[in-house]
């Protein structure tokens, strides 16, 4: 009888840096530690009028696609060779 041997090769995995809780404490204060809160709160209230400027502008810039989508599809509509070009024959309906 010939065994054949079955040789698994893994790789060994390293284990996740635990943090250290008290090594953040012997570091040095960060930026947002060191600010008032009225100072962050500002901050905050700026980041959001940003965002919502931000999402106007989307919607403004959509809305302005659109429009310019629907008189483009209105001048088309009003062009007798676009029509022609663009029409679709299926004499099969009508027999």
């Amino acid at each position: 009888m010939i065994e054949v041997g079955v040789i698994t090769l893994s790789k060994k995995r390293k284990a996740a840096p635990q943090p250290n809780t008290s090594s953040r404490e012997d570091k040095a204060p960060t930026l947002k530690d060191m600010l008032s809160a009225d100072i962050l709160q500002k901050l905050k209230l700026q980041a959001d009028e940003l965002k919502a400027s931000e999402e106007k502008q989307k919607q403004d810039a959509l809305a302005k696609a659109e429009e310019a989508r629907k008189q483009e599809q209105k001048r088309n509509e009003n062009d007798m060779s676009y029509l022609l070009d663009h029409y679709k024959v299926d004499n099969s309906k009508y027999k």
